[in-house]
Order: C-alpha cells, then structure tokens, then sequence
C-alpha cells in the first residue's frame, strides 16, 4: 500500500488540488484510494463535497481524542473514500505538546487500515509543525507540488531539509517520490528556466544516499487551468466537473505516472529479495 504525503509549506501551488485530484484520477484507474485531510483549514474536505462538521469524527478525532481510524472514513466516490478535518485540528500541535511519541501518531493508526486501500494520500498543511511530522513519519514517499518560480525554488531547498531530518532521525524509508509542477505556462521563459534548474539539481544528485537521490519531476505538468480552480466551489473533483478539460487529462496522466512507478519499485523490491 503506497503511502504519498503531498506536500509543500508554501499555499497556493496546487498542493490540496493536486491531492484531490490525483486521488480521483487514482480511483478512477480501479485503485482504492484513501485522502487523509491533515490541513486545518479543511480544505481537500470541502473540495470534495464534505462539510466540515464538529459533530462527525475525522482526522482530529483520530490524532487527539483516540478514535479509531476506519470510524471516521467517508465514501466520497467510487474507490474513493475521505478522512475530513475541521478548524479544530489547529489546536492538535498544543494538545499534542505532551504528548510522548506525538509524531508517531498516524504512523501507528494506519495500521488499522493497511488491507483496506491501495493507496493512501495525505493532503498535509502548509507549515512544518506536528501534522506535517506525523504525515512524513507514516508514509513512504513524499510529492512536492511546485508552482514553477523562484521563490518555489528556495522553499524547494528547505523543504529537502526537513525531509532528509526526518529520513535520519524519525522514518527510514522515507523519500522524495517526484516534484510535480503546477499552473504550468511553458510559453514562459521563468517556467522553463526553473524546470531546468530543478531538473539539473535532481540529476546532480542522482546515486546519492539522500532521499531524493532517485527523484526526478514528473513528466507531467498541470498546465494552468481555470477548471481546476473552480472545481472546488462545486465540491467536486475535477473529474466529476470538467471530465473533458486539460486539468483533468494533467491528472490523470500524473496518476498514470505514479502507478508506474509504484509498480516499477515492486518490481525492484522482488528482485532484491
């Protein structure tokens, strides 16, 4: 069961879009699809048609008030089902203060649910705290969604660092899975500067021990599109709004990709055994 967090401490890049959409495109290729929402601001739940509603359990529930996680899975499509949070959730990085092994949390809660799904997406928060360790102490791989300019580029670097922290220290199998870059323009020249760039940092690194040392960027760009944003406002993926648009042939193309590479790294793990 590939376990990917999505993500990046930098809002607005299509880090929630590229969750949602991707774990659309996965369910949608017969795979069964678990979305973790762990971003407070909930919103990967409302993008999917779910309120966030204090009376229902979600992720807060699971984190901080010992719920189990499979009670608090909702069907939201075919193959696809979601775990909501709500606002409450900012308050988990203080009532987990204390905690003993609070970073552990998820890690050992998706235990529960390892036979049920073929794949578990995380949509984490865009910041660094006690969610985001809890999301790179569960999972096997991380995507980084990337909106092609500079400033991406300099949190790209700090990102790497935090990744590679908790590769050392908290979760051995962790890598970097791929950067994906969103609101793609190639006409423009920042765009195909800053895909050089990154493409010349992934390769300068290749073979070494690092996370990323076997990462790349995904073939595949989400080009700009205005479907993608208005999407959400229908509680929608882009699959059930504009089936026919570019956002949604970028994603599913993207889902594609990951599928691939989960099969080849299957492959790769047999034959080592």
């Amino acid at each position: 069961m590939p376990q990917l967090a999505i993500l990046n401490q930098k809002g607005g890049v299509g880090k929630t879009t590229t969750a949602v959409n991707l774990s659309a495109a996965l369910a949608a290729l017969g795979k069964r699809v678990l979305l973790i929402d762990l971003d407070p601001q909930a919103h990967a739940t409302l993008h999917l048609g779910v309120t966030p509603d204090n009376e229902v359990a979600g992720i807060y529930d699971v984190l901080c008030r010992d719920a189990r996680l499979p009670e608090t899975v909702r069907a939201v499509g075919e193959n696809l089902s979601l775990i909501p949070s709500t606002i409450d959730l900012a308050a988990a990085e203080v009532e987990l203060a204390g905690e003993v092994g609070r970073e552990l949390l998820l890690r050992d809660h998706l235990s529960d649910v390892a036979a049920e799904y073929d794949y578990v997406l995380l949509d984490c928060p865009p910041s660094l705290g006690v969610l985001t360790l809890n999301a790179l102490a569960a999972v096997d791989e991380v995507i980084i969604p990337l909106q092609p300019h500079f400033l991406a580029l300099h949190g790209l670097s700090k990102l790497l660092e935090t990744i590679d922290v908790v590769a050392r220290r908290i979760n051995g199998r962790l890598k970097l899975g791929g950067v994906v870059f969103c609101m793609y323009e190639a006409a423009t020249r920042l765009a195909t500067e800053v895909t050089r760039d990154v493409d010349e940092f992934f390769e300068r690194n290749r073979g070494g021990a690092a996370p990323w040392s076997q990462a790349a960027p995904f073939r595949t760009r989400i080009r700009r599109n205005i479907r993608l944003a208005e999407a959400p406002s229908f509680g929608q993926s882009i699959f059930d709004y504009a089936a026919d648009s570019n956002g949604a042939e970028d994603y599913r193309r993207l889902a594609e990709e990951v599928v691939a590479a989960a099969g080849a790294a299957r492959a790769t793990t047999v034959r080592a055994a």
